[in-house]
């Protein structure tokens, strides 16, 4: 990683991100909280990072059920001492991990037990990212919680039908934020309900997706995703809103064939049958389990030519407003993005250097602009995303919002 040469004097407030680093240590989940804590600290505060939850932790190595926490603490501290954080951080191991009825009395990191309690008196706010973590007693006395949403639909549909306990835990929030920028609008599907949904985009630190000029000439467009997840489908107004990006590939899989540039998808959870079918029609597919670790993740975007990605039906029919903080990566490192339209052009540019799509006709019109003149739409993606997803300003946003 690219480590931050130096952070501005600590001005401000004491914050706390709770994530998944540990948890599941994965390239794209621990880049969206890196982003996150790295902006925050760059605008002045002292930014402090907590794994306080009784989830499941997944091996690095293995991406199974981890029996040992060592290798998830050890690619944490890894992590956070790259964004010179080294000393900010804290995880308290689940219950479950390792067979001990006493690991939730542990904490490793900067602090022990008693340690990480009178944290959460002291910080001004915690930011509980995708809703990583669940609310416990010892959680009573924060002042602010904040929930980032990071996928919309989902819990907005649970409130709608009365979920209690969903709606008990969402009332203890001082502010919710989502990357559903639609929410509310008259074009928008989700139902917002009980709760203000304040809008907000995912985060990028500019510095760490620099580029050193245009990629190969054989570089692909690619993406990096799961094939397939049948666990958050929901039904709304007998209408089943599907939460996989099979189905949409499947729409546009004859695209290789009018496409100027190559595409490779790097996917987990696909099975044999739907890779031989989709490499019979001239998709690259490779395993993204290869890209596990952030450094990996990270080269693989650089080496792109951009992305071309389908959005979750849910956000697409929906028109949620959503955008990927994927997406976001391959814009700040000069990728032009291709992603299925889900109303986010409402908010962001699109055309040049990030192309909005519903069809067919619409992908092939992207791809040709951007074979045609590469250079500009590599300069205006990173411009879209200086503009638009810079961290500071997106974060800086957040904490307009809550007071800090």
């Amino acid at each position: 990683m690219i480590p931050i040469e130096k952070y501005p004097p600590i001005t401000k407030g004491k914050i706390i991100v709770w994530g998944f680093i540990a948890s599941y240590p994965f390239g794209g989940m621990t880049w969206q909280v890196l982003h996150h804590l790295a902006g925050f600290r760059r605008l002045g505060f002292d930014v402090w990072y907590v794994e306080d939850s009784n989830n499941a932790v997944f091996d690095p190595k293995t991406w199974e059920p981890a029996w040992s926490v060592l290798p998830n603490v050890r690619y944490l501290k890894e992590q956070m001492e790259s964004v010179g954080l080294g000393d900010r951080w804290v995880f308290r191991p689940p219950r479950a991990v390792a067979g001990s009825q006493k690991s939730d009395k542990v904490c490793l990191g900067a602090l022990d037990l008693a340690g990480l309690s009178n944290l959460y008196k002291e910080v001004d706010a915690v930011f509980n990212l995708c809703g990583s973590h669940e609310l416990r007693a010892d959680h009573e006395g924060i002042k602010c919680l904040v929930y980032l949403q990071t996928d919309p639909v989902v819990d907005q549909i649970r409130i709608a039908e009365g979920d209690k306990k969903l709606i008990a835990e969402f009332d203890a929030y001082d502010f919710l934020f989502s990357y559903g920028e639609n929410l509310g609008s008259p074009d928008c599907l989700v139902p917002v309900e009980r709760y203000v949904w304040h809008p907000t985009r995912p985060p990028v630190v500019m510095e760490w997706w620099e580029t050193n000029g245009s990629p190969k000439r054989e570089s692909k467009l690619t993406t990096i995703s799961n094939w397939q997840n049948l666990k958050k489908d929901i039904v709304w107004k007998g209408e089943t809103y599907r939460w996989r990006k099979d189905i949409e590939f499947k729409r546009f899989v004859t695209l290789p064939k009018r496409s100027a540039l190559s595409i490779e998808l790097a996917l987990e959870g696909i099975k044999d049958q739907d890779t031989a079918m989709m490499r019979d029609k001239g998709w690259g597919i490779v395993s993204a389990r290869e890209l596990g670790h952030p450094n990996a993740y990270r080269d693989y975007i650089r080496c792109s030519a951009g992305e071309f990605t389908v959005a979750k039906d849910q956000n697409i029919r929906m028109q949620s407003g959503w955008f990927s903080d994927r997406s976001v990566c391959y814009l700040a490192a000069g990728r032009p993005v291709i992603s299925q339209d889900t109303a986010f052009k409402k908010f962001i540019p699109t055309g040049d250097g990030l192309f909005s799509f519903n069809t067919m006709d619409g992908i092939v019109k992207a791809v040709d602009a951007i074979h045609s003149d590469y250079e500009k739409q590599s300069r205006l993606a990173r411009q879209i995303a200086d503009e638009y997803f810079r961290a500071e300003k997106v974060l800086g946003n957040i904490l307009n919002v809550i007071g800090l």
